[in-house]
């Protein structure tokens, strides 16, 4: 019996966090976005503010595999100590996502957790997406921007967010193909999304186990 964790990944302004949250509500379970930093934090032992400056950024810097290789060493490696900070924050939450999933059923927001976790047997990868226009609103509305100014907010956070997650994934951003499930906020809102999603887990797990 696999713990059911299910990961969403979300262009900015879709509503995608909301929906986990909703979500897990619905299914008595946490839901874990910037809750991780924290959770990441206190099991490396590095600082918060290094999760909070390299949460979700891009890097250029060392090679993937480099951090990989890392990685199955462990963080007394020579290696991990000689890591920029943006990995060594990366294999922090990397880490701490595949431990929240072997402790509990849970929802945790972005952060390439989908891929951190796709050997686990319990995992539900979902991908919201929605119209521009829609997104500028809600970005607009939640912190009182002008349209151009949360049209450009989007598109950097978005440009950010897939750097991020196809530097250190081996799959694409948004890419249908890259999740179990990919739906359109727009179209469904809210509540939609999430009965989608329920509707979803429902359907899994009558191939699969989840406790």
């Amino acid at each position: 019996m696999s713990n059911l964790v299910i990961t969403i990944g979300r262009q900015y302004g879709s509503g995608g966090r909301q929906i986990g949250q909703q979500l897990a509500k619905e299914l008595n379970i946490k839901c874990y976005d910037k809750e991780l930093l924290a959770l990441a934090a206190k099991d490396s032992g590095l600082c918060h503010e290094l999760f909070e400056t390299h949460d979700e950024k891009p890097t250029n810097s060392f090679l993937y595999s480099l951090v990989m290789d890392t990685y199955s060493m462990g963080y007394n490696s020579t290696g991990y100590v000689d890591m920029p900070l943006n990995h060594k924050v990366f294999l922090a939450q990397f880490d701490s996502i595949k431990k929240l999933a072997e402790k509990e059923s849970c929802i945790i927001v972005g952060r390439c957790a989908d891929y951190a976790l796709e050997e686990h047997e319990g995992t539900i990868s979902v991908f919201i997406h929605a119209r521009l226009e829609d997104r500028i609103r809600r970005i607009r509305r939640i912190y009182s921007l002008a349209d151009d100014k949360a049209k450009d907010l989007i598109l950097k956070t978005d440009k950010k967010r897939a750097s991020y997650y196809n530097y250190y994934s081996s799959k694409k951003w948004g890419d249908a193909k890259s999740y179990d499930l990919s739906l359109d906020s727009s179209l469904l809102g809210i509540d939609g999304s999430v009965q989608l999603i329920k509707k979803f887990i429902e359907i899994k797990k009558q191939k699969n186990k989840f406790e």
